[in-house]
């Protein structure tokens, strides 16, 4: 038996596909994004521009809360709200990354911010009102993050991957709230 004979005896079917090669080849001017990812491109977009108005929403409550926390245990709780603040800041920093990665456009528009945001904005002043907001903000970010990678599941596994990490972040900030409410 030949060598050739040989491997093609122990192929598993799995081949690339030559043409879709060829294309990427071709399409230069679209950075990472090959013609084959087009089909859902858009509609993964305008699921980050959700999350990265959601992640803004959340930094603005979060930074609010920060500078007018007072009470008992409040600069502890404040110091917390300022570290979830930058940490939000970064995911919406990574999510405009990857629009523009995908050819998209991050939208930060502050006039229609809320109302594309999945969490609300909140300007209570009482110190348990706040953490509750936020753990209610967390637990909607953990929810519509789970629905988008379930949704982009391996339509666009880069952006999949990025989402489990920030995933990740919300569920931990979550788990802090929730410690601190019923502190």
């Amino acid at each position: 038996m030949s060598e050739k004979t040989q491997k093609s005896d122990h192929s598993t079917g799995l081949k690339l596909d030559q043409k879709a090669l060829d294309a990427a080849a071709r399409s230069l001017d679209e950075g990472a994004v090959t013609p084959s990812f087009t089909k859902h491109r858009q509609d993964i977009i305008d699921l980050l521009n959700g999350a990265l108005a959601t992640e803004l929403v959340c930094v603005l409550r979060y930074k609010r809360h920060y500078f007018t926390a007072t009470g008992v245990n409040s600069s502890k709780i404040a110091e917390e709200f300022l570290v979830h603040a930058n940490e939000e800041s970064g995911h919406a920093d990574r999510i405009a990354e990857r629009i523009v990665q995908l050819g998209g456009s991050p939208d930060f528009s502050p006039d229609s911010l809320t109302s594309r945001s999945h969490a609300d904005y909140d300007d209570s002043a009482d110190l348990k009102e706040m953490v509750k907001s936020n753990l209610v903000a967390e637990r909607i970010a953990v929810e519509s993050y789970r629905q988008m990678i379930n949704l982009i599941g391996e339509l666009d596994p880069t952006t999949r991957r990025m989402l489990e990490a920030i995933l990740a972040d919300e569920e931990e900030h979550a788990d802090e709230l929730s410690d601190w409410l019923s502190a």
